[in-house]
C-alpha cells in the first residue's frame, strides 16, 4: 500500500521542527528512523498531513558525556548505542538492549528517539531507560522541559508528549559507584518482537528489574537484595515481578505463558546484574 498524501517539511532545526509540529495543528508527525512511523502510513493506520523530517538537525546526533551524564542525541541509530565505546562505558544495558532490535536494516536507520516516541510495550529501549533511571530532553513551542523515562509512557503507544513537541535527548545518569545490569529477551526468533523482556540494574543492597511486553508501559519493580542471601533474594524479586505484571494474551501467546516467563527473564536478567 502507498500512504495518503503529505506535505514534506525537511527541518534544519529543533526550532523549525517545532514550529511546523505546531503549525500543523496536531496534524503532523516527526520523521526520525521512520522504521515504525513508515509501515503504519503505509498500511494508513497513521495519516499526518505533514511530515516533519528532523534528519537535517545536527545536534540531535551528539553522543557526549556532560554534567554527570551520558547525552545522546534524540537520531542516534540502534547500531550507533550497540557499538559506540562512550555507550559500552557509561550504559552498557542501554548498548545490550539496541543488540535485540530488530535486524541489521533496522538498527542501521532506527533511533532511540524515535524508539521512546513509539511506546511499544514490547519495545527493549524504554524498558533500558526506566531501568536506569534516564531523564528525556523535551522541545516545545513553550520552551524545553524535562521528563522522566518513567513519566513517559502513558499507554500502549501513548505517550505524555504534547501533538508540537519532540524529543531531543536522552541522559542517562552516570553514578559513582559500581552498577551490575543484565538484559534478559524471549522472542519466537531473533529480531522479531520481544513476547517478554527484562532490564535489571543493581547497586549494593537494591535492584531495579524492568519488564516489557507484559503491561502497556514499562513495568518497573524495586526490591533490596541481601547480599548473604543472593539467590533467596533474586527468588523473591523474581516472584514479584510475576505477581504485578498485568501481561495479555494474543496470537503469539498466552496471558499464563507470558506471565510464566516473566519469572525466566527476569531470574537472568538480575543474575547477570548480580553476576551469579
Amino acid at each position: 500500500m502507498k500512504p495518503a498524501p503529505f506535505r514534506y517539511v525537511r527541518a534544519g532545526s529543533v526550532a523549525e521542527a517545532v514550529a511546523e509540529l505546531a503549525a500543523a495543528g496536531g496534524d503532523a508527525k516527526p520523521l526520525a528512523g521512520g522504521q515504525s512511523l513508515v509501515p503504519l502510513m503505509n498500511l494508513r493506520l497513521a495519516r499526518p498531513a505533514v511530515l516533519v523530517d528532523l534528519n537535517p538537525i545536527a545536534e540531535l546526533e551528539r553522543l557526549e558525556v556532560e554534567d554527570g551524564r551520558l547525552v545522546i542525541g534524540a537520531l542516534v541509530r540502534h547500531r550507533r548505542l550497540a557499538t559506540d565505546p562512550l555507550v559500552a562505558a557509561h550504559a552498557p544495558l542501554l548498548a545490550e538492549a539496541a543488540r535485540w532490535i530488530g535486524h541489521g536494516a533496522i538498527r542501521a536507520r532506527g533511533t532511540i528517539g524515535g524508539s521512546l516516541a513509539h511506546a511499544d510495550p514490547a519495545a527493549e529501549l524504554p524498558c533500558a531507560a526506566v531501568a536506569l533511571g534516564a531523564e528525556l530532553s523535551v522541545a516545545g513551542p513553550g520552551g524545553a522541559r524535562t521528563l522522566a523515562a518513567a513519566a513517559l509512557v502513558d499507554g500502549a503507544y501513548s505517550t505524555r508528549l504534547a501533538e508540537d513537541e519532540m524529543i531531543t535527548a536522552v541522559r542517562v545518569p552516570i553514578t559513582a559507584g559500581p552498577v551490575g545490569w543484565g538484559f534478559a529477551e524471549i522472542a519466537r526468533r531473533h529480531g522479531d518482537f520481544a513476547l517478554v523482556l527484562a532490564a535489571a540494574t543493581a547497586v549494593p543492597g537494591r535492584a531495579v528489574v524492568t519488564l516489557g511486553g507484559v503491561a502497556s508501559a514499562p513495568l518497573r519493580i524495586d526490591g533490596e537484595l541481601d547480599p548473604q542471601q543472593r539467590e533467596e533474594a533474586i527468588a523473591g524479586l523474581a516472584a514479584r515481578c510475576v505477581e504485578l505484571c498485568e501481561p495479555a494474551g494474543d496470537v503469539h501467546a498466552t496471558a499464563d505463558w507470558r506471565r510464566a516467563m516473566v519469572g525466566v527473564v527476569a531470574t537472568r536478567a538480575l543474575r547477570d546484574a548480580l553476576r551469579c
